[in-house]
């Protein structure tokens, strides 16, 4: 066979990523080809693992991205040059060097710092190549033109959108089901971690770097999934993503209002819907009036600033209650005094909705020896009837708070169905349990509903 003869630098492409050319530097001093890789992550195809990962094929130029995916073949530990051991992800795809094409192996890494997006190793040229180190661009080299040309078709080839989900731990439950959901559905999905986001605030150019220098400025839609002990800085990073013109699917003002549990309440009764009866206070020197004010004992002591069921205390006797809120207003803590369901009996509903529609309900109950103190404290989840009035409270809350995903918790009281709450990042793996229903999917769905292309 005729090998073929390189330059020490040439252009080549990998159909089979969509990468049409990008410029390599042959070296045959190192073992292992590597091409440059960025947002890189792994995911189940088939009981097989695969990796999604962007490519930016142009040096110094961050706006052209192309998304890939290809099958692992191995995970092995590669020594850079500079002597830095790195552990890569190794794929197989079809290398194109002017009219000869075949497979070869490749190691994903990010090469910023360097000079070229590809290293052509010699496991890859072994047996087909002679390299000339005196020689440049042999197979011929692109125009400016030609590159621009070719790229913007590839990105045009995109019929999905490119979609991040902005949250804490990729291993979440819910936050799996996301991506698999978003995937199945043809988009790109790319886990976007909170902490490793930061912000340049510019009335021109307003930007969102990604830890390592990355610029997120190429993504059609965004999927806040906010934990409550970082909404601060998750709503402003979901801000900064609206000013750049990107979609999402919960907005910044929503999900705060939605952790303000007073101002949430406030808002609620302001658009008629109904809710337990509760107090709000300044001083200590009030707790007697407002245990009275909400039915007396027993009565339920929520924190303002509580998550997840933590900072909720069942007082049983008026002794207990005034014992309690007086013990947090020393702290100078505020506090919300609620009158207890009795009669729903350590149970609520959990109505998911999503676009103003109910997409599924689920009924919680509290495990033996628990309380449900008006709000979810573990237990059991089952598939429930909810009546046409519980949707629309739940259709009306989610739509008060103008949010397009909402977990409405509801509790069925002698004076009719009460809102408790409304979850602006609520949980799937419970209520897609009891349901089986695709919730995920239909979250999907809202975006592409609601997206607009730009």
């Amino acid at each position: 066979m005729q090998k073929l003869i390189l330059g020490s630098e040439e252009w080549c492409g990998f159909p089979q990523l969509g990468l049409p050319t990008i410029k390599a530097r042959v070296d045959s001093g190192a073992k292992t080809s590597a091409l440059h890789a960025v947002n890189i992550a792994p995911f189940q195809k088939e009981g097989e693992t695969w990796v999604k990962f962007d490519i930016n094929p142009i040096q110094k130029n961050q706006k052209t991205i192309i998304h890939c995916e290809a099958k692992v073949v191995d995970k092995r530990v590669v020594k850079s040059s500079s002597g830095y051991r790195e552990q890569r992800y190794v794929i197989q795809t079809d290398l194109q060097l002017g009219d000869e094409c075949w497979s070869v192996e490749v190691t994903l890494t990010n090469r910023d710092s360097m000079g070229f997006r590809m290293l052509l190793g010699r496991e890859a040229m072994s047996g087909r190549i002679l390299v000339d180190p005196e020689q440049k661009y042999l197979l011929g080299e692109p125009t400016t033109e030609y590159l621009k040309e070719v790229y913007q078709k590839a990105v045009a080839q995109r019929t999905g959108l490119r979609i991040g989900l902005l949250a804490s731990n990729p291993e979440l439950y819910s936050n799996r089901r996301i991506m698999e959901a978003g995937e199945a559905r043809g988009h790109e999905m790319h886990f976007l971690n909170i902490k490793e986001c930061y912000m340049k605030l510019d009335a021109v150019k307003p930007e969102i770097h990604y830890r390592g220098g990355k610029i997120l400025d190429n993504f059609d839609a965004i999927i806040p999934r906010i934990r409550p002990s970082i909404t601060f800085y998750g709503c402003a990073l979901t801000r900064q993503f609206e000013a750049m013109k990107v979609y999402c699917l919960n907005s910044a003002k929503a999900i705060t209002q939605s952790r303000d549990k007073l101002y949430s309440l406030q808002l609620l009764l302001h658009h008629g819907v109904d809710i337990p009866t509760t107090g709000f206070a300044n001083s200590p020197l009030d707790t007697d009036d407002l245990i009275k004010m909400v039915g007396g004992t027993p009565l339920i002591v929520k924190l303002l600033e509580g998550t997840q069921g933590k900072g909720v205390v069942l007082a049983e006797t008026k002794k207990a209650a005034e014992s309690v809120i007086n013990a947090f207003k020393s702290l100078n803590a505020n506090i919300l005094v609620q009158e207890f369901i009795k009669e729903a009996d350590g149970k609520d509903l959990r109505l998911f909705v999503v676009d103003g529609k109910v997409v599924a309900a689920m009924q919680r109950e509290a495990a033996p020896g628990e309380f449900r103190a008006n709000i979810h404290m573990g237990g059991t989840a089952s598939v429930v009837k909810v009546t046409p009035e519980e949707k629309r409270i739940a259709i009306k809350a989610a739509k008060a708070m103008d949010l397009k995903v909402a977990g409405v918790d509801i509790i069925r009281s002698s004076k009719g169905p009460l809102l408790l709450e409304v979850n602006s990042s609520p949980g799937l793996e419970g209520i897609e349990g009891a349901t089986n229903k695709d919730i995920a999917g239909e979250m999907i769905k809202s975006i592409e509903k609601n997206f607009k292309w730009k």
